[in-house]
Parts: structure tokens; C-alpha cells; sequence
């Protein structure tokens, strides 16, 4: 699971690990993965490991520890990403611009890229990536963000096409606003009320990494709350 010490991240591995899942807890601030190993199951077993999802020796480092670690991936979560609102495009830096694609994009290529050669077995897997409501419509100063979730839904459903017949779902899922601090800090007059809470999106991910869903191949599942 990357980006395991933000809140969505943290709230699907509490759901995980409630269902007896062992963990490989990935993030960039290892240092903050302490806190969600705290509230985790003590019968399942886990690992915390620090990456840069954005270099690739990293990520085949990362993916190595785990093969060592459990012997076989059978579910990888794609959470980590971020956001950041931006200017206009044609005032928007390359520099942002990269940030965006490579947080929210590469790092899902290159992970995605290392793992499912360990699932190309019988044994098949399950891959769950996070876009976002605007990777279907572009929205106004938020050109990279949109961009790079846009990347991460059509990077879904190619992956799906080319390992479906392996036995490995590959969906991904498009949260709204998700109710986290963060969110709250940025836009204190909202009414949060209708906003996405991290638990539900967790048992989303919870299922779409489940046998119930076997048939599901290459789905953007819309998850907007109330918005």
C-alpha cells in the first residue's frame, strides 16, 4: 500500500488489517508510518518501508523488500498522490507541472510496472489505483492535477486490458473532495457534511481487492459523496 501515512492510505490499512491482510505499508516519511502501524491489527503482519515512488531503482528496491518480506503480492494499492491548486495554464511552471505528472502518474507506472510481474502466475492479483472526479472533466487552475489523474484512469484501463486474461483486476477509483484535515484546513466554510469520509473510500478499496470482485476489469468507480 504507498502513500501509507497520509489518511486515506492509513484508514484502508486499518480496514486491511481488520481483515486479517498482511501489510506492506509504503511511503516517502517512514518516520510517520509509526502512527498507523499503532491502530493496525496485531495478528496480521507488517512492514514499513520508505520509497520514492517517482525513481524507479527505488521502486524495484521497495518491491524487492516485500517479495523478501512475504514471498508474494497479491494486492498492490496505488494511494499515494497529491494535490495542488495552481494558476492558469499559461502562467503555470514546468516545474509544477512535472511535480503533478510524476506524484500522481509515474509513481503508479513505475509501481505498477515492478509488481505485476510477481502476479503473472496463476495465483493473478488485484490492482487498485486512486484518480480523481476531474480526471473526467478539466477544471480551472488545476490543469496538471487533472492531467495526471486523467493519466492514472487511462493507464487503468490499459492495464486492465493487458492482464485481465492473467487472472489480475486492475480498477481504479475516483473519490470528490475526501473529508481529511488537510481538506478541512483549505476550505473551512464548506460543509463537510457532504464530502467523501476516508472509511467509506477504504471499504471501496477493501472490495475492489476482494474475490467479489473478479469480474470487474478497467473500472473508474465514481465515489463523490454528496458534492
Amino acid at each position: 500500500m504507498t502513500g501509507a501515512a497520509g489518511t486515506l492510505a492509513g484508514e484502508a490499512a486499518r480496514h486491511f488489517s481488520a481483515a486479517g491482510a498482511n501489510l506492506a505499508l509504503v511511503d516517502i516519511d517512514s518516520d510517520l508510518l509509526d502512527g498507523v502501524l499503532a491502530n493496525l491489527n496485531t495478528a496480521s503482519s507488517s512492514m514499513c518501508l520508505r520509497a520514492d515512488l517517482t525513481d524507479e531503482e527505488s521502486v524495484t528496491g521497495m518491491v524487492g523488500a516485500v517479495m523478501d518480506r512475504f514471498g508474494a503480492i497479491d494486492v498492490l494499492a496505488n494511494i499515494a498522490g497529491g494535490f495542488t491548486m495552481g494558476p492558469r495554464v499559461h502562467e503555470t511552471d514546468i516545474a509544477d507541472w512535472d511535480f503533478m505528472l510524476d506524484l500522481n502518474a509515474k509513481s503508479v507506472f513505475l509501481t505498477c510496472r515492478a509488481v505485476i510481474p510477481h502476479m503473472l502466475t496463476p495465483r493473478g492479483g488485484k490492482v487498485i489505483n486512486i484518480a480523481a472526479r476531474v480526471a473526467n472533466e478539466g477544471k480551472s487552475r488545476m490543469a496538471p492535477y487533472s492531467v495526471s489523474k486523467s493519466a492514472v484512469a487511462r493507464l487503468t484501463e490499459s492495464l486492465a486490458a493487458d492482464y485481465r486474461h492473467d487472472n489480475i483486476n486492475v480498477n481504479c477509483i475516483m473519490p470528490g473532495t475526501i473529508d481529511t484535515p488537510t481538506n478541512r484546513r483549505e476550505m473551512p466554510d464548506a460543509d463537510y457534511s457532504k464530502w467523501v469520509a476516508p472509511a467509506a473510500l477504504a471499504e471501496v478499496i477493501l472490495f475492489l481487492a476482494s474475490d467479489a470482485a473478479r469480474a470487474i476489469h478497467g473500472a473508474s468507480v465514481p465515489v463523490f459523496g454528496l458534492t
